[in-house]
């Protein structure tokens, strides 16, 4: 069993299949008995994405709309959430003069940091399919997994 912390671009493969999606299926699995931390944030984050792909027409508003409701679900009972605190936005701003980071991956992976401060000695793995991101986290000291990579 371990602690994930589930970045928004790992965290769509649990809904809508594109290349990662089986590595988080089984990640995520009840039987795998691990952990899914999720930024609060996240919510924005995947229901954009998943309005994107209605939009490019990838998949149908009611296939959208399942996928929101299900995670919606998820979110109360079966992710742990990192809420956007002080803390985090320090950790942001912070993480923007060391690293070459989009403002919303500076929150992703500042959230990850503040979880490991606050996790009773289990520390995140930070899971992302962006390498610049994965990048910054390894050079802040946490174990990645990138599910679409090998």
């Amino acid at each position: 069993m371990a602690l994930y912390y589930l970045e928004t671009s790992a965290l769509v493969k649990l809904y809508v299949r594109e290349p990662g999606t089986e590595r988080m299926l089984r990640l995520a699995s009840r039987a795998a008995n691990h952990h899914l931390a999720v930024l609060a944030l996240a919510q924005v984050e995947l229901r954009s994405a998943i309005r994107r792909r209605e939009r490019e027409g990838d998949i149908d508003r009611a296939l959208g709309a399942r996928l929101i409701d299900r995670f919606e679900r998820h979110i109360q009972g079966r992710f742990i959430r990192q809420l956007v605190t002080d803390s985090v936005i320090e950790q942001a701003l912070d993480l923007i003069d060391r690293h070459p980071l989009r403002a919303y991956d500076a929150i992703q992976l500042a959230g990850g940091l503040v979880l490991r401060s606050t996790s009773a000695g289990e520390s995140p793995i930070f899971v992302c399919a962006d390498r610049q991101l994965l990048a910054a986290a390894e050079a802040e000291g946490l174990e990645t997994l990138d599910p679409a990579g090998g």
